[in-house]
């Protein structure tokens, strides 16, 4: 029997998408080129929008992981604090826990899933197109059709690159991260703490069992030092976080990813869809990458659902309600990078949200998908959409 939903990738987003489409009563395959578990380069950190699509797929416990209440922005002695604001539906923390885990607990609960058949060790080559749409997928050198493709396939994604969606990242920034288990009775607070250099960040979480992930972003071509001493410079060179990590046991070797943004010239094609990674990625500075995927991954859902058996309009009309809901995120996104190439700007930056933490705390909402830059409702709803309010 033809599946209704090919999807392409097994990472958050494609094992997502795939709960959920089969939850609703279609026939979906998932192929994963890859086997679980398996370690991707990541800040490791999920926001509360996120959080609450876990919650809403019955997933946060079996997941597990860490809480934190929001961010603190180290800078030269000064420290500022946002908590995430409260918020209808989602919860006030946000997730920390390794890709690994969180990879695989997803795609096994994909395969569980009825009318969900995932495979491992599939690699799709290319999509199958006929009469200038996406029919289907080929997977280990075999054809397989279906009404609808997702393209879940990451950031450096065939697919994208496949139906001429793929265009050059404008910003060539990069990434680094590595695990410790810290030292007997060494406590870990329950923030994400953001350190920052005058050519660097460090985003440091609390994980399960006394693990701790340091990330690490900077501008590509700013230096040509090994990895591996850049990464052990800089987090030397704060003393809130060498002290923390005095006695750590390095657990995992440094992995590095670049560049850290993607761009697409548009979500879709007739007959396929990008999502997570696949279909664009903002410069990780604020957090949203994993938050983005599971909250995409479920507005993809409800609209495939609905529209899978009539015309394709419904890809226009989830194109624009993505593009609306993480359009806040981008903006913050966007002047966090620009501070990070300013570094004198960083100081009076850190004192005003000190003087002002509601402001702090409503920003940090922003990039935790339950608040609008302009504070009118939360991202997902018509008001913050600028769509009129049903009475």
């Amino acid at each position: 029997m033809i599946p209704d939903v090919l999807v392409a990738g097994g990472g958050i987003a494609g094992s997502a998408v795939s709960i959920l489409l089969g939850r609703a009563g279609l026939r979906v395959e998932l192929f994963e080129r890859g086997e679980f578990p398996r370690e991707k380069p990541c800040g490791e950190g999920i926001m509360p929008a996120g959080v609450a699509v876990l919650e809403r797929l019955g997933l946060s416990g079996s997941i597990g992981g860490a809480r934190f209440r929001g961010v603190r922005y180290h800078f030269d002695g000064q420290v500022a604090t946002g908590r995430f604001p409260r918020a209808r539906g989602m919860p006030a923390e946000g997730l920390a826990q390794r890709r690994a885990v969180l990879d695989q607990t997803l795609f096994e609960a994909a395969a569980a899933t009825p009318g969900v058949r995932a495979h491992t060790r599939a690699e799709v080559v290319a999509p199958v197109r006929e009469h200038g749409r996406v029919t289907g997928l080929v997977v280990n050198r075999v054809e397989r059709r279906a009404g609808l493709v997702i393209a879940a396939d990451g950031a450096h994604s065939r697919l994208r690159s496949a139906v001429g969606l793929a265009l050059p990242p404008r910003q060539r920034r990069f990434g680094m991260r590595a695990h410790f288990r810290l030292a007997p009775g060494a406590g870990a607070p329950p923030w994400v703490d953001i350190f920052l250099g005058t050519d660097h960040e460090l985003y440091v979480a609390a994980l399960p069992q006394g693990e701790l992930v340091v990330a690490a972003l900077a501008r590509a071509g700013d230096t040509r030092a090994p990895a591996e001493a850049l990464f052990q410079r800089w987090w030397r060179s704060h003393p809130r976080l060498s002290r923390r990590l005095r006695g750590a046991r390095r657990l995992t070797p440094l992995r590095g990813a670049l560049p850290l943004t993607v761009r697409a010239r548009r979500g879709y094609v007739p007959g396929m869809v990008l999502l997570g990674d696949a279909a664009g990625s903002l410069d990780p500075i604020a957090g949203c990458g994993m938050t983005q995927a599971l909250v995409s991954a479920e507005l993809l859902a409800g609209h495939a659902v609905r529209g899978i058996a009539a015309s394709e309009d419904w890809l226009a009309e989830f194109e624009r309600r993505r593009r609306g809901r993480f359009r806040d995120a981008t903006l913050l996104t966007q002047g966090l990078v620009w501070l990070s190439r300013h570094p004198r700007c960083v100081p009076p930056a850190l004192a005003a949200l000190r003087a002002w933490p509601g402001l702090f705390s409503h920003l940090v909402g922003v990039a935790g998908g339950a608040r609008t830059l302009s504070g009118l409702g939360h991202p997902g709803s018509r008001r913050a959409e600028g769509e009129a309010t049903p009475c």
